[in-house]
């Protein structure tokens, strides 16, 4: 087995982001990427509902997405993703989420604090130094909802532990171990 073989793995969910792969891999990890939400976005994944709407079948979704071993992730950078996620998939992600990181590994996630309405707008978060991360707004997604901190332990109850920490800008950090 070469030295890479026992690299520890982060997932990082948002879009591609040089700084964090720099910031990652500078670190000694293995740098997977998979921006959750522009794949959330397919119409491959939408089922016409009896009303006449269009949901996502979150189990076809599933299939073609995060689909990892599990325990593959020491860490995983999930940053605001269930607050503009479809209702459908937030669960599921959550639990996929779970079943991808190791165990005793920490998966860190944002929420909002606040509904800033339509024009809260969906950031990319570069990491460019250990204290350190810059905010890019990007359009093309709203927010769904707010979760408050007891919807946020409902979400993470299967994991070993969870920290809330206030941020700025409106934005709860939560590290969970699972």
């Amino acid at each position: 087995m070469g030295s890479d073989d026992h690299k520890l793995c982060a997932l990082d969910l948002g879009p591609t982001s040089p700084a964090n792969i720099s910031f990652l891999t500078g670190r000694n990890l293995r740098v997977y990427n998979e921006d959750i939400l522009r794949a959330a976005k397919d119409p491959a994944f939408l089922t016409r509902q009896e009303d006449g709407s269009h949901r996502v079948d979150a189990e076809k979704f599933f299939a073609e997405n995060l689909a990892y071993p599990a325990g593959q992730f020491d860490a995983i950078l999930a940053w605001a993703s269930p607050d503009y996620m479809p209702e459908e998939l937030v669960r599921p992600l959550v639990d996929r989420l779970r079943i991808v990181l190791k165990p005793h590994g920490s998966l860190l996630a944002l929420f909002h604090t606040k509904d800033a309405g339509p024009d809260s707008p969906y950031c990319r978060y570069h990491i460019s130094q250990p204290d350190v991360l810059e905010i890019e707004p990007e359009p093309g997604f709203r927010i769904q909802r707010i979760f408050n901190n007891r919807h946020i332990e409902n979400l993470f109850q299967d994991f070993a532990s969870r920290k809330f920490f206030l941020g700025r800008d409106n934005i709860r950090e939560v590290v969970v171990i699972r």
